[in-house]
């Protein structure tokens, strides 16, 4: 609860946030005199994020890559001993809110989403360490927080941002609560602001949530334990289950996340379920998918006939093509920003799209090559200088 004192050192100020392996706290740091992102594994979990975060914190043999800042800092680790059992916790520097948190229904300035996409590509710099995320997606990218908020007091922090919000926990049948059940529930803060009113200098994203991180080099990880978001998800993981992931398939999901920074409108339904349905969508704005997964797709019958044809009841749920989507998604909604996107830049970034989203594993760039594709080189970087 708000005011608890972790590892006799590290006092809870606020909920960050909670899924379904951990809760995420905001601490501060009583030896150090500053903040932090305190996070608690459920009870009895194996921890595999700790690692890899030891692993890219480490200090680099040779000059770093610009986007080791882009990662979490590790700074502290130890175990809790709950009722429930032993609780693995860790602690790294802290950061603001989500871009999905930051981004709901609304839309970035360009110069601000252009920046946000190219450090993105730049924190899978990981793949140069050894390293696949595995669930790279709007919720799990933050934003970096002013270097002055360790300078705010506790009390000048709940003055700024507001007391801890609980909701008291009840039974449904109204007995009492069992044991080892809190009297309320701290709801998550939102540390931040939103997208409009980011600015060139709050475009510094932290690429977070290691929890599927694996390498490749030492780990075997096959398509049917991809773990990612099915919207963000490498067709490959479907088709090829049996296939070993790599690299180009966390080349994908950066694809689909800087398509909703640059846009209002995600390239494939958020709100989709159904795994199939998301494969049509891919269909729909990509075009033709291998003609090997194509005879191999079970439900292909729902979506499309043997020639590629909507059926009738697919044909009013089809996804627009890609320019389209553009279209529809991006440019209409940067018009009513009061700025479209120039024609030249469109087509630079349509084919970036198109070869981060290449349904082919081995046609898609590198995390390097994106960074110096037409698009990040001629219209994002000239805006650094």
């Amino acid at each position: 609860m708000i005011g608890d004192v972790l590892h006799s050192r590290y006092q809870v100020i606020d909920k960050l946030g909670f899924g379904g392996y951990s809760t995420v706290w905001l601490a501060r740091d009583t030896h150090r005199n500053r903040y932090v992102t305190l996070k608690v594994s459920v009870s009895n979990s194996i921890q595999r994020e700790t690692k890899v975060l030891k692993a890219l914190s480490a200090p680099p043999s040779s000059s770093p890559h610009p986007g080791r800042g882009l990662v979490p800092v590790f700074l502290d680790e130890f175990e809790v001993q709950g009722p429930n059992g032993k609780h693995i916790c860790y602690t790294v520097v802290p950061a603001q809110c989500n871009l999905r948190e930051a981004s709901f229904s609304r839309l970035f300035p360009l110069e601000v989403a252009r920046a946000l996409s190219y450090r993105l590509a730049q924190a899978v710099y990981i793949h140069s360490q050894g390293y696949v995320h595995g669930d790279i997606h709007l919720n799990n990218v933050l934003v970096k927080l002013s270097s002055s908020f360790d300078e705010l007091s506790i009390q000048e922090f709940y003055e700024k941002y507001g007391e801890p919000e609980t909701v008291p926990i009840t039974r449904r049948d109204g007995e009492p609560l069992p044991p080892n059940t809190q009297a309320k529930a701290v709801v998550p803060l939102f540390l931040g602001k939103f997208a409009e009113r980011f600015s060139l200098s709050d475009a510094y994203p932290v690429l977070v949530d290691f929890g599927e991180a694996f390498a490749p080099a030492s780990e075997a990880r096959l398509g049917q334990d991809c773990h990612t978001p099915i919207v963000s998800r490498a067709p490959e993981a479907k088709f090829e289950s049996q296939m070993l992931l790599a690299y180009p398939s966390d080349i994908w999901s950066p694809g689909t996340t800087i398509w909703e920074i640059i846009g209002m409108k995600a390239i494939f339904s958020t709100e989709c379920i159904d795994e199939d349905e998301i494969v049509s969508q891919h269909i729909d704005v990509l075009g033709p998918m291998p003609s090997e997964w194509w005879q191999r797709w079970e439900e292909r019958p729902r979506f499309f006939d043997e020639y590629g044809n909507p059926t009738e009841s697919y044909k009013e749920n089809v996804w627009p093509p890609l320019e389209e989507s553009f279209e529809i998604g991006v440019q209409t909604w940067r018009r009513k920003m009061g700025g479209e996107i120039e024609e030249d830049e469109k087509a630079a970034f349509l084919d970036l799209m198109r070869r981060m989203l290449a349904f082919r594993p081995e046609e898609r760039p590198t995390a390097e090559e994106v960074l110096m594709s037409d698009w990040m080189v001629k219209w994002v970087l000239p805006q650094f200088s």
